[in-house]
Protein backbone atom coordinates (compact mmCIF):
# COMPACT_ATOMS: atom_id res chain seq x y z
CA UNK A 1 0.00 0.00 0.00
CA UNK A 2 0.60 4.11 -0.78
CA UNK A 3 2.82 5.23 2.75
CA UNK A 4 2.66 8.53 3.88
CA UNK A 5 5.41 9.62 1.46
CA UNK A 6 4.42 8.17 -1.58
CA UNK A 7 0.97 9.43 -1.42
CA UNK A 8 3.07 13.01 -1.49
CA UNK A 9 4.50 12.07 -4.43
CA UNK A 10 0.61 11.22 -6.03
CA UNK A 11 -0.81 14.19 -5.15
CA UNK A 12 2.52 16.08 -6.88
CA UNK A 13 1.84 13.94 -10.10
CA UNK A 14 -1.63 14.63 -9.56
CA UNK A 15 -1.11 18.42 -9.41
CA UNK A 16 0.87 18.76 -12.31
CA UNK A 17 -1.72 17.45 -14.59
CA UNK A 18 -5.07 19.00 -12.93
CA UNK A 19 -5.89 22.11 -10.56
CA UNK A 20 -8.02 21.74 -7.30
CA UNK A 21 -12.06 20.68 -7.32
CA UNK A 22 -12.53 24.43 -8.29
CA UNK A 23 -11.50 24.18 -12.02
CA UNK A 24 -11.28 27.69 -12.72
CA UNK A 25 -8.10 27.95 -10.46
CA UNK A 26 -4.85 28.74 -12.81
CA UNK A 27 -2.83 29.65 -10.08
CA UNK A 28 -0.75 27.81 -7.41
CA UNK A 29 -3.26 27.29 -4.57
CA UNK A 30 -2.97 28.97 -1.44
CA UNK A 31 -2.19 26.96 1.81
CA UNK A 32 -5.73 25.76 2.97
CA UNK A 33 -6.05 24.72 6.30
CA UNK A 34 -6.96 21.32 7.52
CA UNK A 35 -9.71 20.24 9.23
CA UNK A 36 -8.44 19.85 13.15
CA UNK A 37 -7.95 15.84 13.40
CA UNK A 38 -10.61 15.35 15.45
CA UNK A 39 -13.00 16.26 13.06
CA UNK A 40 -11.61 13.97 10.45
CA UNK A 41 -11.40 10.91 12.32
CA UNK A 42 -15.23 11.79 13.28
CA UNK A 43 -15.88 11.20 9.72
CA UNK A 44 -13.80 8.59 9.20
CA UNK A 45 -15.97 7.07 11.95
CA UNK A 46 -18.53 7.16 10.36
CA UNK A 47 -18.03 6.42 6.83
CA UNK A 48 -15.78 3.00 7.50
CA UNK A 49 -18.43 0.77 8.47
CA UNK A 50 -20.97 2.25 5.66
CA UNK A 51 -17.84 1.75 2.70
CA UNK A 52 -17.03 -1.78 4.27
CA UNK A 53 -20.94 -2.62 4.09
CA UNK A 54 -20.86 -1.56 0.31
CA UNK A 55 -17.79 -3.62 -0.78
CA UNK A 56 -18.80 -7.02 1.39
CA UNK A 57 -18.04 -10.26 -0.25
CA UNK A 58 -16.26 -8.54 -3.46
CA UNK A 59 -12.83 -8.54 -3.91
CA UNK A 60 -12.36 -5.29 -3.35
CA UNK A 61 -9.42 -4.46 -0.42
CA UNK A 62 -10.40 -1.34 2.46
CA UNK A 63 -7.82 0.65 4.64
CA UNK A 64 -8.07 3.26 6.61
CA UNK A 65 -5.06 5.58 6.57
CA UNK A 66 -4.41 8.35 8.71
CA UNK A 67 -6.75 11.06 7.01
CA UNK A 68 -8.41 8.46 4.26
CA UNK A 69 -10.37 5.92 3.07
CA UNK A 70 -9.02 3.35 0.81
CA UNK A 71 -10.57 0.93 -1.09
CA UNK A 72 -8.30 -1.13 -3.83
CA UNK A 73 -9.68 -2.91 -6.25
CA UNK A 74 -7.16 -5.28 -8.04
CA UNK A 75 -7.40 -4.99 -12.56
CA UNK A 76 -7.83 -8.98 -11.74
CA UNK A 77 -10.99 -9.38 -11.22
CA UNK A 78 -11.93 -6.17 -12.17
CA UNK A 79 -11.46 -6.00 -15.85
CA UNK A 80 -11.65 -8.14 -19.02
CA UNK A 81 -8.15 -9.93 -19.63
CA UNK A 82 -9.14 -9.80 -23.41
CA UNK A 83 -10.38 -5.96 -23.26
CA UNK A 84 -8.21 -4.34 -20.79
CA UNK A 85 -9.81 -1.21 -19.78
CA UNK A 86 -13.74 -2.72 -19.92
CA UNK A 87 -14.48 -3.32 -16.55
CA UNK A 88 -16.47 -7.01 -15.78
CA UNK A 89 -19.92 -6.56 -14.69
CA UNK A 90 -19.56 -8.05 -10.69
CA UNK A 91 -17.62 -4.76 -10.72
CA UNK A 92 -20.26 -2.41 -10.99
CA UNK A 93 -22.19 -3.67 -8.27
CA UNK A 94 -19.65 -2.55 -5.25
CA UNK A 95 -19.08 0.51 -7.55
CA UNK A 96 -22.46 1.27 -7.88
CA UNK A 97 -23.31 0.97 -3.83
CA UNK A 98 -20.36 3.04 -2.75
CA UNK A 99 -21.53 6.22 -5.10
CA UNK A 100 -24.78 6.13 -3.98
CA UNK A 101 -23.36 6.02 -0.62
CA UNK A 102 -21.17 9.02 -1.06
CA UNK A 103 -23.69 10.78 -3.86
CA UNK A 104 -26.03 11.95 -0.64
CA UNK A 105 -23.28 13.39 1.14
CA UNK A 106 -21.56 16.69 -0.78
CA UNK A 107 -19.06 17.32 1.54
CA UNK A 108 -17.20 14.12 0.28
CA UNK A 109 -14.09 14.41 -1.80
CA UNK A 110 -12.63 11.04 -3.85
CA UNK A 111 -9.69 10.84 -5.76
CA UNK A 112 -9.16 7.90 -8.18
CA UNK A 113 -5.45 6.54 -8.87
CA UNK A 114 -5.31 3.82 -11.83
CA UNK A 115 -2.24 1.67 -11.37
CA UNK A 116 -0.17 -0.56 -13.72
CA UNK A 117 2.94 -2.79 -13.62
CA UNK A 118 5.92 -2.22 -14.98
CA UNK A 119 5.52 -4.67 -18.38
CA UNK A 120 5.33 -2.95 -21.39
CA UNK A 121 5.94 0.80 -22.63
CA UNK A 122 5.43 3.10 -19.97
CA UNK A 123 3.12 5.67 -21.90
CA UNK A 124 0.96 2.92 -22.89
CA UNK A 125 1.01 1.71 -18.89
CA UNK A 126 0.03 5.16 -17.94
CA UNK A 127 -2.70 5.81 -20.46
CA UNK A 128 -4.44 2.15 -20.06
CA UNK A 129 -4.27 2.99 -15.87
CA UNK A 130 -5.73 6.20 -16.82
CA UNK A 131 -8.48 4.45 -18.86
CA UNK A 132 -9.37 2.34 -16.16
CA UNK A 133 -9.63 5.06 -13.38
CA UNK A 134 -11.80 7.29 -15.59
CA UNK A 135 -14.02 3.55 -15.99
CA UNK A 136 -14.66 3.81 -12.40
CA UNK A 137 -15.04 7.60 -12.45
CA UNK A 138 -18.17 7.03 -14.94
CA UNK A 139 -19.91 4.36 -12.65
CA UNK A 140 -19.59 7.21 -9.76
CA UNK A 141 -20.50 10.17 -12.03
CA UNK A 142 -23.61 8.21 -13.65
CA UNK A 143 -24.83 7.85 -10.15
CA UNK A 144 -24.90 11.43 -9.34
CA UNK A 145 -21.70 12.34 -7.94
CA UNK A 146 -20.96 16.03 -9.46
CA UNK A 147 -17.58 16.13 -11.63
CA UNK A 148 -16.15 18.82 -9.16
CA UNK A 149 -16.03 16.18 -6.05
CA UNK A 150 -14.21 14.19 -8.01
CA UNK A 151 -10.38 14.09 -8.77
CA UNK A 152 -8.50 11.25 -11.22
CA UNK A 153 -5.34 9.96 -12.47
CA UNK A 154 -3.49 7.40 -13.99
CA UNK A 155 -0.14 7.27 -12.96
CA UNK A 156 1.43 3.85 -15.23
CA UNK A 157 3.59 2.19 -12.70
CA UNK A 158 5.27 5.07 -11.06
CA UNK A 159 3.95 3.82 -7.24
CA UNK A 160 4.55 -0.12 -7.48
CA UNK A 161 3.25 -1.39 -3.87
CA UNK A 162 4.84 -4.45 -4.47
CA UNK A 163 8.29 -5.65 -6.86
CA UNK A 164 7.44 -6.17 -10.36
CA UNK A 165 10.23 -9.55 -10.34
CA UNK A 166 7.22 -11.90 -10.12
CA UNK A 167 3.80 -12.33 -11.37
CA UNK A 168 2.60 -11.95 -7.73
CA UNK A 169 4.30 -8.60 -7.76
CA UNK A 170 2.75 -7.27 -11.18
CA UNK A 171 -0.55 -8.50 -10.04
CA UNK A 172 -0.56 -6.56 -7.02
CA UNK A 173 0.54 -3.58 -8.87
CA UNK A 174 -2.43 -3.60 -11.22
CA UNK A 175 -4.96 -1.77 -9.53
CA UNK A 176 -7.43 1.37 -9.16
CA UNK A 177 -7.48 3.04 -5.97
CA UNK A 178 -10.30 5.12 -4.56
CA UNK A 179 -9.49 7.25 -2.19
CA UNK A 180 -12.23 9.06 0.12
CA UNK A 181 -12.91 11.90 2.86
CA UNK A 182 -13.91 15.21 3.17
CA UNK A 183 -13.53 17.47 0.76
CA UNK A 184 -12.04 19.56 3.01
CA UNK A 185 -9.39 17.59 4.14
CA UNK A 186 -8.37 16.53 0.49
CA UNK A 187 -8.57 20.10 -0.77
CA UNK A 188 -5.97 20.71 2.49
CA UNK A 189 -3.86 17.78 1.33
CA UNK A 190 -3.83 18.63 -2.51
CA UNK A 191 -3.22 22.14 -1.75
CA UNK A 192 -0.32 21.11 0.76
CA UNK A 193 1.54 19.34 -1.58
CA UNK A 194 1.17 21.57 -4.55
CA UNK A 195 3.92 23.89 -2.53
CA UNK A 196 7.00 24.15 -3.32
CA UNK A 197 8.87 21.48 -1.67
CA UNK A 198 11.38 21.92 1.06
CA UNK A 199 14.92 20.96 -0.01
CA UNK A 200 14.55 17.83 2.46
CA UNK A 201 11.17 17.02 0.62
CA UNK A 202 12.97 16.97 -2.45
CA UNK A 203 15.63 14.78 -1.43
CA UNK A 204 13.04 12.04 0.34
CA UNK A 205 10.62 12.33 -3.03
CA UNK A 206 13.76 11.93 -4.83
CA UNK A 207 14.82 8.60 -3.12
CA UNK A 208 11.04 7.47 -3.41
CA UNK A 209 11.34 7.95 -7.67
CA UNK A 210 14.76 6.05 -7.50
CA UNK A 211 13.54 3.26 -5.28
CA UNK A 212 10.82 2.86 -7.78
CA UNK A 213 13.09 2.71 -10.86
CA UNK A 214 15.36 0.22 -9.41
CA UNK A 215 12.35 -2.02 -8.88
CA UNK A 216 11.41 -1.35 -12.66
CA UNK A 217 14.61 -2.39 -14.03
CA UNK A 218 14.38 -5.66 -12.44
CA UNK A 219 11.28 -6.79 -14.10
CA UNK A 220 10.44 -8.84 -16.28
CA UNK A 221 9.07 -7.07 -19.97
CA UNK A 222 6.31 -9.24 -21.08
CA UNK A 223 5.29 -7.80 -24.81
CA UNK A 224 1.80 -6.55 -23.63
CA UNK A 225 0.89 -4.12 -21.41
CA UNK A 226 -0.81 -4.57 -17.94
Amino acid sequence: MLTNKTLAVALCVLISGCSMFDKSATSVPKVVAMPPPAVTQAWLDVYEPKVREAIKGTHFEFERRENLLVVTAPVQGSFNPDRPHMMLPSTLGPLSRMAKLLERDETIGVLILGHADSSGEANANRDLSQQRARAFTSIFRLSGLKQSRLMVKGLGSDMPRAANDSQQGRALNRRVEIMLTSKATLNALIAKYSQPLPATAVVATKSIKDKNAKVVAKADKPARSQ
